[in-house]
């Protein structure tokens, strides 16, 4: 027989080609799915025996809640950092900082690496998802995954050393390389699927630190080694049996820095922050949901707790005086309708059992590194079993201005460490109650114009109009003994169990008075 040429070669191999992926389409189409995922289990099964290599795959997302793999997530940092220089194709994302750009590797990628001698296979795949059906409104999403290959006579060094170096050194360089966001939730009606994140977030980026914060020394550097020794503390806390989580409640009145506390708190430990809007969760089940979704290296905060929901029992009691003891079934209802208006969110069923449970109850274990921060004007209104040691582990009380806190205003926005009209502030600033909100704001330049000297003078104005102010409404409601006399004595009716005002003609008298 006269040899093949080369042409007859490669159409015959065409033609056989073409027969074999006419008869696999054929077989897809009319061979039963049981059928042939039972010839596919048993070919994978058999050539095992034969084939050399060990693939271990990481994917994404694994479990129903689509939560983000931690081990897809070291693996990318891992790869990113070392195989950039080798890959062909990448992909590029923001940086921390909005300008540096992070590299990593591109679907499909294939990059090696060795590890002690042994050489390793990354590569980057995805696989979509099937079809959706005509009744489903959503779609899908595709599911991405690294797989890794490996000689099988490499196996205990790949199971072992290397996958624990890979995990530790990815770990390093997402932190070095994540960009903190700032979360808060929405509504569960928002949601558009049941397995996507209940949060939404933006770039953290306040500028607050405990450096620009007008507070006494000795107390910020307490709150700065109570923060560290925590971030610190993960052996300590498996020790003793407790979830690696720490409370802290601020309280004071408006304007005094609550807010950028937290910032310069998130700053100092590079956490991200959840903001978390009580009014917008349905029901206890959905603020454990929105629990389980955060993050270690976090802070949970709830800002004007005493404002969120009605948690505190002072409503009811407000609403309860409106009514007598004798009202009828009408009256009732009226009396929860005023309740639940009062309290702003009749649509949201949390308890404070709930929001107990949320703080230190078994689900508050689930993850760790952890800060839960909740702040008040009103520290009074709050029930007690709220911020008890234990919940609210720190109390941080934010006052009015002293004049150490004046100076590190005066620093960041005039560049001043001392001037001839610091003296009269500071015998100002110990009389008048000012906050450090009220402070800055006289102390910004408002033009081109105003100098160091103009802003200070600005805020020793402000000062002595409030003192003038103060005086004033000392002089119009002096003492008045008549009145404080009567004020006391209906204080002591109010006392009595029935909760009724009776008392006898002096009490009467001294409250016409």
């Amino acid at each position: 027989m006269m040899p093949l040429k080369m042409s007859d070669m490669w159409t015959t191999m065409g033609s056989t080609l073409a027969s074999f992926m006419f008869v696999w389409a054929i077989i897809r189409q009319y061979c039963p799915y049981e059928v042939r995922r039972f010839f596919e289990k048993y070919t994978h099964r058999i050539m095992g025996y034969f084939y050399p290599y060990i693939r271990i795959s990481f994917h994404e997302f694994l479990g129903d809640r689509l939560k983000r793999s931690e081990a897809y997530a070291a693996v990318e940092a891992y790869l990113g950092a070392n195989t950039s220089k080798c890959a062909k194709r990448l992909k590029a994302e923001m940086g921390k900082d909005s300008t540096n750009l992070v590299l990593t590797m591109d679907e499909y990628e294939r990059v090696t690496d060795d590890f002690e001698g042994a050489k390793v296979w990354w590569v980057c795949s995805k696989v979509m998802s099937p079809t959706r059906s005509p009744m489903s409104y959503y779609q899908e999403q595709e599911k991405r995954f690294y797989k890794l290959t490996f000689h099988k006579r490499y196996r205990d060094t790949i199971t072992g050393s290397y996958l624990e170096h890979v995990m530790s050194e990815g770990k390093e360089i997402r932190l070095r390389n994540r960009q903190r966001k700032l979360y808060t939730n929405s509504p569960g009606y928002k949601w558009p699927s049941y397995k996507q994140t209940m949060w939404s977030h933006i770039v953290f980026e306040h500028p607050a630190t405990f450096d620009t914060m007008a507070m006494e020394p000795e107390k910020k550097k307490d709150i700065i080694e109570d923060l560290i020794t925590f971030s610190k503390s993960k052996d300590f806390y498996a020790r003793i049996g407790k979830a690696w989580k720490r409370g802290y409640l601020l309280y004071g009145p408006p304007g005094t820095g609550k807010s950028t506390m937290i910032a310069a708190m998130a700053n100092l430990l590079a956490y991200d922050v959840y903001d978390l809007e009580l009014t917008a969760v349905k029901d206890n089940t959905e603020l454990r949901k929105l629990l389980i979704e955060t993050t270690s290296k976090s802070i949970i905060v709830i800002e004007d707790i005493d404002c969120s929901l009605d948690l505190t029992g002072q409503r009811k009691k407000k609403a309860d005086k409106l009514f007598s003891d004798d009202e009828n079934e009408k009256d009732v209802v009226v009396r929860k309708e005023a309740t639940r208006e009062e309290g702003g969110s009749g649509s949201s069923k949390v308890t404070l059992s709930g929001l107990l449970n949320f703080i230190d109850g078994i689900w508050s274990a689930c993850g760790g590194e952890r800060l839960i921060v909740f702040t008040t004007n009103y520290v009074e209104k709050l029930d007690p079993a709220l911020i008890r040691r234990g919940r609210m582990d720190k109390h941080i009380e934010l006052s009015y201005c002293t004049f150490e806190g004046f100076k590190v205003l005066a620093n960041n926005y005039l560049k001043l460490e001392t001037h001839p009209l610091f003296d009269t502030i500071k015998r100002l600033i110990r009389e008048i109650k000012i906050t450090p909100a009220d402070v800055a704001e006289n102390l910004m330049p408002k033009s081109p114009l105003d100098d160091a000297h103009k802003c200070l003078s600005n805020l020793i104005e402000a000062l002595e109009e409030e003192a003038a102010t103060k005086a004033e409404e000392l002089r119009q409601n002096g003492p008045n003994p008549i009145k404080e006399e009567g004020e006391e004595l209906q204080q002591k009716c109010f006392i009595k169990e029935n909760g009724e005002v009776g008392g006898d003609k002096e009490i009467d008298h001294a409250i016409n008075q």
